[in-house]
């Protein structure tokens, strides 16, 4: 599935009506709104000149022309380079069940035969599923090891019967924190929360990365990190 990606979009809350209609607008129709939490640090979000706020999270599967359009779209009409206006990531799909469900994802505009490159990029997207309540364990581990900050989302499975995956039930309430990190800094990170809040501890975490294909919003707040160093 060379040509669809998944478009993630982490935005203040107060912003969720302008992108879902910039979205709209660009031709973009299927746009899931999830509610989430900021988790940057206190320093960080100082130096950015910008305040913690509660978070929604926009997923819109996008072929790869949409991508190129909407990602310059996103940096000169949305201004997303600029302080709190969000960031957003392309991960590519692996799969899609039908080509009805491709369809309804991409409103026709693709074919199943369709070959295109893949685009490259420096971040990949580390996912952490820990008990309710652990947010600060996790990403007390995570910056450690080089981590700007996360999102949170609450979440609960869906099992009928509790099974249990190293002593950790996946079906009771949890909550999962997205960490946008470059590539040179996944395995560092990932290693922390295993280690500082992973399944022998209270948080139980599991935290797994998926590559990211491109990305829109990371370029003022890597140029801010770079001149504190």
């Amino acid at each position: 599935m060379k040509d669809l990606y998944l478009l993630v979009t982490i935005i203040k809350r107060d912003d969720t009506e302008e992108y879902e209609q910039f979205y709209r607008d660009n031709g973009i129709g299927v746009v899931l709104s999830l509610m989430g939490n900021g988790t940057a640090h206190e320093k960080t979000l100082s130096l950015l000149g910008i305040e913690k706020s509660e978070k929604t999270v926009l997923i819109s599967p996008v072929t790869t022309n949409t991508l190129r359009t909407v990602k310059q779209r996103l940096t000169y009409d949305m201004h997303i380079d600029l302080p709190d206006r969000g960031v957003a990531m392309a991960i590519p799909f692996s799969g899609v069940g039908g080509a009805r469900t491709l369809e309804y994802f991409t409103d026709k505009q693709i074919r199943t035969n369709t070959e295109v490159h893949m685009m490259q990029s420096e971040h990949e997207l580390i996912i952490a599923i820990y008990e309710k309540g652990y947010t600060n364990m996790v990403m007390d581990a995570a910056r450690e090891a080089g981590a700007r900050g996360g999102t949170t989302i609450r979440a609960k499975g869906t099992a009928q019967t509790v099974e249990k995956f190293f002593g950790v039930s996946l079906a009771e309430e949890k909550e999962i924190v997205l960490i946008v990190s470059d590539v040179q800094k996944k395995k560092d990170i990932m290693m922390a929360i295993m280690q500082n809040a992973g399944v022998d501890t209270k948080a139980h975490a599991l935290c797994f990365s998926l590559p990211v294909a491109d990305t829109a919003g990371f370029r003022f707040a890597e140029a801010v990190e770079k001149e504190a160093e």
